[in-house]
């Protein structure tokens, strides 16, 4: 059996894994089609090493209001992401992103995340829109502006800015995505479509997979290390499953809740579908097949 020790770390490595795949999106500079997501919506997700559930994740859509004070900003991203109690005992985390971005998800206007736990971060990323530049602050550590690429989106709104994309099997497709340190060029390579079955439900999906090539630490350190994620067929596209072997071990997301609907939507929602006592919220379980 594995010695618990190497267990510790796994859960900082998830993130960095989500959010590094985030790096490698297509090269559209704009979402032109109509957006696949509204405000309201909430993705819960199990995270497991080996077999065992080591905490949640949940991405959320929610709307920009005027005490936010940020030029510029059409949408508002989160993710939030902790440990399960019983882990907490081994290695705490808890962290919270959040991600402003223009209406056409074309370029970030603000970013920050928070961290506690073994290691605390207060990171705070500001947009220039006019000079085409970003400057990291961590707590009182502030980095010179870094100049940006035309199309510029932090890790969190890529995975926005992708769910607008054709994703067709047997393309590569790239995009620049910064950090606040550096901005780096990934690769995706959509692989495939695949049904896969995810607690009790099936779901048409695409397969697709990051190149890891710029992605450290654990994943710079594993021989054949390699990340293949799943989101779904249709117009949505959201992501269901996320699954990586590395030296630590393996480890998977899978989307164990979702809320796709904003309050008008669920009001329309509730109104049509009282005689059959539906719900707006399903366990892994829209019906995409």
């Amino acid at each position: 059996m594995r010695k618990m020790a190497s267990f510790s770390p796994f859960f900082f490595y998830f993130i960095t894994a989500l959010f590094w795949l985030n790096f490698l999106i297509p090269a559209p500079a704009v979402c032109k089609t109509a957006l696949p997501f509204k405000n309201g919506e909430r993705l819960e997700f199990q995270i497991k090493w080996l077999f065992i559930p080591a905490g949640r994740a949940v991405l959320q859509v929610l709307p920009v209001l005027p005490s936010n004070d940020i030029p510029g900003a059409a949408h508002h991203f989160v993710l939030t992401a902790s440990t399960y109690p019983a882990i907490d005992l081994i290695y705490k985390f808890r962290e919270r992103v959040d991600s402003y971005t223009s209406a056409l998800i074309e370029r970030t206007v603000f970013y920050k995340k928070r961290q506690q736990g073994k290691t605390e971060r207060d990171i705070t990323i500001k947009f220039n829109l006019k000079r085409h530049t970003a400057q990291y602050t961590n707590f009182k550590k502030v980095l010179p502006p870094i100049k940006l690429p035309k199309g510029t989106l932090d890790p969190l709104a890529a995975l926005y800015f992708i769910r607008c994309q054709p994703l067709i099997p047997g393309q590569t497709i790239e995009r620049p995505i910064t950090d606040g340190k550096k901005v780096v060029i990934g690769r995706l390579r959509v692989i495939k479509r695949e049904t896969i079955r995810l607690a009790g439900h099936y779901y048409k999906t695409i397969k697709l997979e990051p190149e890891l090539k710029e992605v450290k630490g654990v994943f710079e350190k594993s021989k054949n290390a390699r990340m293949y994620v799943w989101v779904t067929a249709d117009k949505r596209k959201i992501l269901v499953r996320l699954k990586s072997k590395v030296i630590v071990g393996s480890f998977t997301a899978t989307l164990i809740n979702l809320e796709i609907l904003g309050k008008d939507d669920r009001q329309e929602k509730k109104d049509k579908t009282n005689k059959t006592n539906k719900t707006e919220t399903s366990t892994a379980a829209d019906d995409y097949i």
